[in-house]
C-alpha cells in the first residue's frame, strides 16, 4: 500500500511541476525527506550563500535546520537580535538574502500556495526581498482548490500551530478555527500566490513524505 501510495504522489507531482512552469515557478519531486535534504544541499544552499527562513515544521522534520547550523552557509537567524536596533538590521539581512526557506500551508493541484500568517513576517518575504525563495512541502499539503486550502489551513494546520506557540485561541481550545480577532490570532492574513512575479524566483521542492501540520 505504501509504494502504491508513493507512485501517486510521484504522478501528481508530475502534474504539478508542471503547473508551477505556468506560474513562472521552479518544480522539483523529493521521494523522502531525506533525498529533499540532499537536493537543497546540492542544488541551492551552496557554501557562502546568504538564508533565513519562516517557522516551519517542515524544514524541522526534514533535517534542513539542523543541517543549516553547520553548514558552510550565511545563516541569518531571524531571533539572534537582543535590542530595536540589531532587530532591524537582521530584518535587512533578510530582505536581501540569497535565500528564504519556509514551506507553505497548503498547494492546490493546479500549482497556487496556499499561506496565512500572524504577522506577515513570512509571507512578506514569500511576496517579496530575498532573491530566492525556496518552499519545502510534503504531499499531504496538496489540496484541489484554494478554498479548500484555506479551509485546511484553518482547521487542519491552524489548531496545533496555535497549540505548539502556546496561543490562546479558540482552536487551541476546541480543535478547529474558531474565526477569532484575540490577540494572539495567527491568521491575520491569508496570501495565495498563484504566480511568481520574477520568473524562476519561487522554487517548489514537493517531498513523498508527510510534513508539518
Amino acid at each position: 500500500m505504501q509504494e502504491a501510495k508513493r507512485k501517486v504522489n510521484r504522478i501528481l507531482a508530475e502534474k504539478m511541476i508542471q503547473k508551477l512552469e505556468l506560474r513562472q515557478m521552479e518544480g522539483y519531486y523529493a521521494e523522502t525527506k531525506e533525498e529533499a535534504l540532499a537536493l537543497v544541499k546540492e542544488k541551492f544552499l551552496t557554501a557562502g550563500k546568504s538564508v533565513c527562513w519562516g517557522g516551519s515544521m517542515t524544514l524541522k522534520e526534514t533535517g534542513i535546520m539542523e543541517w543549516l547550523q553547520q553548514s558552510d552557509c550565511d545563516v541569518i537567524d531571524r531571533q539572534a537580535f537582543s535590542t530595536p536596533e540589531e532587530e532591524k538590521e537582521i530584518k535587512a539581512r533578510m530582505i536581501n538574502a540569497d535565500y528564504f526557506l519556509m514551506s507553505t500551508n497548503a498547494i492546490t493541484l493546479d500549482g497556487e500556495l496556499v499561506n496565512i500568517d500572524g504577522f506577515a513576517n513570512r509571507v512578506s518575504f514569500l511576496c517579496y526581498g530575498p532573491e530566492n525563495v525556496l518552499v519545502v512541502a510534503g504531499m499531504n499539503k496538496v489540496v484541489t482548490d484554494v478554498e479548500t486550502g484555506i479551509k485546511r489551513v484553518r482547521d487542519i494546520a491552524s489548531p496545533p500551530n496555535a497549540v505548539r506557540l502556546n496561543k490562546n485561541t479558540p482552536c487551541a481550545k476546541n480543535g478547529r478555527c474558531g474565526d477569532c480577532y484575540t490577540e494572539d490570532c495567527i491568521c491575520s492574513q491569508i496570501v495565495v500566490t498563484r504566480r511568481s512575479g520574477v520568473k524562476g524566483r519561487i522554487k517548489v521542492i514537493l517531498v513523498g513524505d508527510e510534513l508539518g501540520y
